[in-house]
């Protein structure tokens, strides 16, 4: 039993996750899982796809981009959009009874995955040479 399995009533049940990236964020994540993501601007019900996979590990094979898998992505359904916790941001200068308090509530993307596709990493490289 390797680090990639899960064992449910005595039985091995291989183990599909994959690590992407967006927002600027890395995310890991496995088919029918249901996350926030920094606001895409996409409304309840669009599809979207990530294809910015870092890493990928299917039938307890791992496969590493370098910085990304060729092929793969990660298909998801867009939920709903939500906000998050109020951030607050405070300044205070001693002394001059100077203090000032902002804040603001980020706003996300609710995705559930719906499909992780399995791309190839091996793609062979053709030089072109002069023909004289």
């Amino acid at each position: 039993m390797g680090f990639t399995d899960r064992v449910f009533f005595d039985t091995i049940v291989p183990m599909q996750y994959a690590v992407i990236e967006t927002g600027g964020k890395q995310y890991k994540i496995t088919k029918g899982q249901v996350f926030d993501v920094d606001s895409l601007g996409l409304k309840a019900g669009d599809k979207v796809n990530f294809d910015k996979v870092l890493l990928l590990v299917s039938d307890g094979s791992v496969e590493i981009g370098m910085p990304y898998l060729a092929g793969a992505a990660v298909s998801a359904k867009v939920i709903d959009s939500v906000k998050g916790d109020k951030v607050r941001s405070a300044r205070f200068q001693a002394k001059s009874r100077h203090r000032r308090v902002t804040g603001f509530r980020p706003q996300f993307t609710r995705v559930e995955i719906s499909d992780i596709q399995v791309g190839s990493n091996t793609q062979k490289e053709t030089k072109k040479t002069k023909s004289e």
